[in-house]
């Protein structure tokens, strides 16, 4: 319903009336999943918004920022207002005019301090502006019943109920029975840090080149199963909090022998098994890193804790990531050992640490995907996946 304005004028002694269109205001709303944003100052003249992530006590990292906008005048510009840098402050903000289906870039922010200031425009009246593409857990729940509708080669499954009794959608992808418990098994999980909202498009790049007709791909299903969890630390991402660094641990300094999180406690179950049957054959953990790094790069564990032959597979490997990853997110063969120099007291407990400390020779690795440049988007991302997919596929049929 169009709502209007009243304005009163004389005109010599007859007192006239205009009834004119009501003007919009700018609203911006955070209630719905993943959503995150508080604002501090909204001027309706200037179409001016300033906010910063909302802060969730304990829940890890101020960073991760999510809102939908509404009473937008078509093609009018707005200036949106983020802080702080560096982690909540992309060079680029990330926006939906679809409501959410599509995502794309908007043009280059501007610094100031540690704020930056993005000067966005739509055609509609509503819009939906992030950090990165949001991937929220009803997204990763889509994904994953899609992808087992279209292949009878996999199958969904919940990987635990979370600490706020919410599913964990997870995939299992093998062209054989799953009762063929002597097949290698591939774990790959993302987002143990809520914030990176990246890792999840790079997983679903990946999971979907996996289901599709590419030969490498039917071979690696053909002699692996598979596990795919799109999201680890479903809670927050729902709550829209960062979850790094969260209380008592974040999901990735949290394999222990005592795991806080559902989601770690069962993960390490059904990796230990596959390891007492030697039959573990690969671990990815995939990530966002920080806001200077401008190419992908992997984690892997001190090469002290890996046997020969797990360096060697390691090393093969890296090898086939570094031919098949061209870009635009290139992995230009940089890693980084992250062992006790690295984090003294947490070492052991993350988890590609965790994974190597079981003594097989196993790859097992975190891979760091760019978030800050031009090609961070989800085609950037899922580009990644299929590269990573195939560098995995040569890397099992050597």
């Amino acid at each position: 319903m169009m709502r209007f304005r009243f304005r009163l004028f004389a005109t010599g002694a007859a007192l006239a009336i205009s009834l004119l269109p009501a003007r919009a205001e700018i609203s911006v709303d955070t209630n719905f999943p993943g959503g995150s944003g508080t604002v501090s100052s909204l001027d309706q003249e200037t179409a001016t918004i300033t906010l910063d992530p909302t802060d969730h006590p304990d829940r890890g990292w101020r960073c991760w920022w999510y809102v939908k906008l509404a009473g937008l005048v078509p093609e009018k510009p707005i200036t949106l207002d983020v802080g702080e840098a560096p982690w909540a402050t992309p060079d680029r903000a990330t926006y939906s005019i679809d409501g959410g289906k599509t995502w794309q870039h908007s043009n280059q922010g501007t610094r100031d301090g540690k704020r930056i200031r993005y000067s966005l425009s739509f055609d509609t009246d509503t819009a939906l502006v992030a950090w990165g593409p949001p991937f929220v857990p009803s997204d990763a729940e889509a994904l994953v019943k899609r992808l087992a509708d279209s292949s009878p080669e996999a199958d969904v499954f919940s990987l635990c109920r979370t600490r706020e009794d919410r599913d964990t959608p997870a995939l299992r992808i093998s062209s054989a029975p799953h009762t063929d418990a002597a097949r290698p098994l591939i774990w790959i999980q993302a987002r143990q840090h809520a914030w990176e909202s990246g890792a999840c498009w790079v997983g679903k790049g990946l999971a979907e080149w996996l289901l599709s007709d590419a030969p490498e791909a039917v071979r690696l299903r053909n002699s692996a199963e598979i596990v795919f969890v799109p999201i680890m630390d479903i809670d927050n991402v729902h709550r829209g909090a960062g979850g790094k660094s969260q209380i008592p641990q974040d999901h990735n300094r949290d394999w222990s022998d005592t795991p806080h999180w559902h989601a770690v406690a069962a993960a390490q179950k059904e990796i230990r098994a596959a390891a007492e049957a030697g039959r573990l054959a690969a671990f990815i953990d995939l990530h966002n890193p920080g806001a200077t790094d401008l190419f992908p790069y992997f984690y892997v564990p001190p090469k002290e804790i890996l046997s020969e032959a797990a360096r060697q597979n390691l090393a093969t490997f890296l090898a086939h990531a570094k031919t098949e990853m061209t870009g635009p997110l290139r992995f230009t063969g940089r890693i980084i050992e992250s062992g006790e120099k690295y984090d003294a007291k947490a070492w052991q407990r993350i988890s590609k640490n965790w994974v190597a400390l079981l003594g097989t020779d196993a790859v097992s690795v975190t891979l760091e995907t760019s978030w800050n440049t031009p090609a961070s988007t989800t085609a950037g991302y899922e580009t990644v996946g299929r590269q990573l997919g195939l560098a995995l596929a040569k890397y099992h049929s050597r």
